[in-house]
């Protein structure tokens, strides 16, 4: 498994759906995965540090999750079939691990909440993923002009997109 970070939340203008740019750390490719508005803005919100006067529906599922003892200990993108992706997200309770299917989105929000790890595997980021000339910077997110160049070159159906 190879732990990623969100590098960059954007809209590809040639379908006029949010992306979401997962880099692996420490190396130079990303995994675009497509997205919904509603989830991009719970992944943008929290990245930014805002918080809704009421809890949204990926707070309301950290709160439930630690009230009831509950971790969470990764979120693993495990798959991509026929262009949707999916994830599971592994929770822990006391000396149990359960294993919960997820779409990636809502995954990646929640994980973002409650500071866990997120990862991929070697073979979906080989099938999926795309090298970018950026040199690696675990902390530092693609610049506009880059995420620009990378997305015109993006052909969305290679790698699956947003379909409502």
């Amino acid at each position: 498994m190879i732990e990623v970070t969100v590098a960059h939340l954007g809209l590809d203008r040639s379908t006029n759906t949010p992306v979401v740019l997962l880099r692996e750390k420490g190396g130079s490719r990303v995994l675009p995965i497509w997205i919904g508005p509603a989830e991009a803005s719970a992944i943008a919100m929290e990245l930014q540090g805002v918080k809704a006067q009421r809890p949204l529906t990926h707070d309301l599922l950290k709160q439930i999750l630690v009230g009831l003892g509950g971790d969470l200990r990764r979120v693993v993108i495990s798959a991509v079939k026929e262009n949707t992706y999916f994830a599971e997200l592994l929770i822990r309770r006391d000396d149990h691990v359960f294993q919960v299917d997820a779409r990636p989105s809502d995954s990646i929000a929640l994980a973002l909440r409650m500071h866990a790890p997120i990862f991929t595997s070697e073979q979906l980021l080989d099938q999926s993923g795309v090298e970018t000339d950026e040199p690696p910077s675990p902390d530092t997110a693609l610049d506009p002009s880059q995420l620009k160049q990378y997305l015109e070159k993006l052909d969305p159906q290679d790698f699956g997109k947003f379909n409502p």
